[in-house]
């Protein structure tokens, strides 16, 4: 029993003829014969009545035709969706980053979607250091990075550049400063992140080399967090830049370097090299290859 043989079988219950059926088909009458034989073989029932002459159905044949008609709509259905997928008017991106990095992909959501409003795009909080690897395991499609991966099977889009920067209160001492030493940093009451990362134990071991002090007063598990603790006073905070662009935007909060600190870094977007990306997940990334290229890194 295939699709294509209940299809004639639905045709010619609709028709209530052979021939006009296979006309409808744009197929032979013999054709459609033979189709309605295979399915009452497989039945073992017969399904048109042949003593009359309007195509009328056997019980059987009645009760054939609504199963008929709903796995007919239901292949349909399939075909529509695939269709869709294919078009990316339908599907899912799923990329790994952490929370800092969650700022970086933002802007090439935005104009993804814009051509794409139909795609889910989902946004997994992973470190770091695993995301190469959840990459290449296809636990995500994509990923985003601080530094270029080292595995072979992988490659990466420059999407942007950050830099640390101090984060304080608008009114703070510091607030006036364009920028600071890290002693003078180190002075100051420190909100810091508690996930361990890379750009933190950098920090910290610089620190340790210049045998400087560093007063972390506050430990707290997100950036969001940590920016209401410095616009609230609590004290100051060495934080991405990209992360606070709003904040510092608004006036609500104020940028300080610190030269010894800044830790530049690239934004990457990485993916497997092979191209073995859905078809949503392909579409994001030329997307962000697009984006990229219209307007410089920043």
């Amino acid at each position: 029993m295939t699709f294509e043989d209940l299809r004639v079988f639905s045709a010619v219950a609709s028709e209530r003829s052979f021939s006009r059926a296979a006309r409808k088909l744009r197929r032979t009458q013999p054709a459609v014969s033979q189709a309605i034989r295979r399915l009452e073989q497989a039945t073992g029932e017969r399904i048109i009545d042949r003593s009359a002459r309007d195509g009328t159905l056997t019980d059987a044949g009645a009760m054939l035709l609504d199963y008929a008609n709903r796995l007919l709509r239901l292949a349909d259905e399939a075909a529509g969706a695939i269709a869709e997928l294919r078009d990316v008017k339908k599907g899912r991106v799923l990329i790994g980053a952490n929370e800092g990095a969650v700022h970086a992909v933002l802007p090439l959501i935005e104009a993804f979607q814009r051509d794409h409003a139909g795609v889910l795009v989902e946004v997994r909080r992973m470190p770091a250091r695993l995301v190469p690897q959840e990459v290449l395991l296809r636990t995500v499609d994509l990923g985003v990075l601080t530094f270029n991966p080292r595995e072979k099977e992988l490659s990466s889009l420059v999407i942007g550049s950050d830099e640390l920067v101090l984060l304080v209160r608008p009114g703070h001492a510091l607030a006036s400063r364009k920028q600071i030493t890290m002693e003078e940093m180190g002075q100051q009451l420190v909100i810091a992140h508690n996930d361990p990362s890379p750009a933190r134990e950098q920090v910290l071991r610089l620190y340790e080399q210049r045998h400087a002090p560093l007063n972390i007063c506050l430990s707290l598990p997100s950036l969001d967090g940590i920016k209401r603790a410095v616009e609230m006073g609590l004290g100051v905070a060495l934080l991405p830049r990209r992360c606070a662009q709003g904040e510092i935007a608004r006036g609500q909060l104020v940028e300080v370097r610190v030269p010894d600190l800044r830790s530049p870094r690239e934004l990457r977007l990485v993916h497997r090299r092979d191209g073995s990306l859905s078809h949503a997940a392909r579409a994001f990334l030329t997307s962000a290859k697009k984006l990229t290229a219209e307007k410089p890194a920043t």
